[in-house]
């Protein structure tokens, strides 16, 4: 780890030191040929371009001082050796520094402000038209020196931007489909808890009538028997309906949705009524054919509501009741219930997931639900469910 953080901090001076060279190797030259051409040493103006190259090697770390430095070195040329050819070269590597490392309005001022020093002491240390070539290169010079670190800078906050973008997006689809695996738990841990209560329900009463039979009268505790054959066969089924959903994955001709619907109604009463639960059923309205899914969300209702009526408050008498609105299902279920207050489970009777099943069913299908206590006795459930697919604000 110390390592890789040395050889990062590395890096700024390795750029910082190839800067420089660079900008003195591409200068000297023109440093030579200047030199020739005003018949001076060349060792004067190589040396006034070393020194002026020389703050370059850490522009990285101070690039306003750097500006500072490489601008009295490059004025100092100019109006002692009167060297207007290659020795701003340095200013502009400094300007480019500042331009990717700071805003763009800075960038600019600071640009503006040497350009400016550096075309006076040129203009005055070798005024005349013909030096006019001069001032344009140096006005060229650093405002492309400028305006390359200002589109460097540009395109690594887009880059960056880019980046941050992508990783975001990634984040989010991974946070998608965590959140669709958790609801996809939670849709088939309803179901399995729908199915099994109910039917295990169902076996523990009718097994109970014919243990209470099977001596006094083996005709109907053998046809208790039968029924609780005939749950079984269905409560494996569901499951395996179920289960089908967990391996949709292999299995793409597997039921996305459990079978159950509204059509199914009578026989699941049917089925109560022989573990000792009078049911009545009531349909009023006009009875339309409800979305795959309100009529899915209706039948577990119904099935979970009696479940609970049967588990805790006995064999009571129950009524169900489906009452066809405009594009409305109204589904009621409500029990006599016990003296102490119906099917609602009391402290330590249950989990309380059925309840919570049912609201999740209801709110799935784009609906809603209440429950609570009768003030006679007993406990009423209704819920509110579209018959269409589309769902509810």
């Amino acid at each position: 780890m110390s390592d890789r953080t040395g050889r990062a901090g590395a890096r700024p001076w390795m750029t910082d030191l190839v800067g420089a060279g660079l900008c003195f190797g591409l200068s000297s030259p023109v440093a030579v040929v200047t030199a020739y051409y005003h018949r001076s040493p060349a060792a004067w103006y190589l040396g006034g371009l070393a020194l002026a190259c020389l703050p370059l090697l850490v522009r990285s770390r101070w690039p306003f001082p750097v500006v500072a430095a490489t601008l009295a070195a490059d004025v100092a040329q100019l109006a002692l050796l009167a060297f207007p050819g290659p020795s701003p070269a340095a200013t502009g590597v400094a300007l480019y520094t500042v331009a990717v490392r700071t805003e763009r309005r800075t960038a600019w001022r600071i640009g503006a402000g040497a350009t400016a020093v550096l075309l006076a002491v040129s203009v005055i240390r070798r005024p005349g038209p013909d030096n006019l070539w001069q001032y344009l290169a140096v006005l060229a010079g650093m405002g492309l020196a400028v305006a390359s670190g200002d589109a460097v800078r540009s395109g690594r906050r887009l880059l960056a931007a880019a980046v941050e973008r992508a990783d975001r997006a990634e984040r989010t689809r991974e946070a998608e489909a965590c959140r669709r695996v958790t609801e996809e738990r939670l849709r088939i841990a309803r179901e399995l808890h729908d199915v099994v209560a109910h039917h295990i329900t169902l076996v523990n009463a009718q097994a109970g009538v014919a243990h209470h039979l099977m001596r006094s009268d083996p005709d109907h505790a053998y046809q208790a028997l039968e029924r609780i054959r005939d749950t079984s066969r269905t409560a494996l089924d569901e499951l395996r309906t179920t289960v089908g959903l967990l391996r949709h994955g292999e299995s793409p001709d597997a039921p996305r949705e459990p079978a159950p619907g509204l059509a199914g109604l009578d026989a699941l009463l049917a089925s109560f009524r022989h573990s000792g639960l009078d049911v009545t059923l009531e349909r009023t309205g006009d009875p339309a054919e409800p979305a795959s899914i309100t009529g899915l969300a209706a039948y577990r209702i119904v099935q979970e509501a009696l479940t609970n009526t049967r588990k805790h408050a006995g064999p009571v008498a129950a009524r169900v009741r489906l009452d066809y609105r405009t594009g409305v299902l109204h589904l009621t279920v409500e029990d006599d219930g016990r003296a102490g207050g119906g099917a609602q489970p009391g402290p330590g009777a249950g989990t309380g997931h059925g309840m919570i099943g049912m609201a999740e069913r209801a709110k799935a299908a784009g609906g809603t639900l209440t429950a609570g206590p009768r003030p006679g006795g007993g406990f009423r459930l209704h819920a509110e469910l579209p018959l269409h697919t589309g769902r509810k604000g």
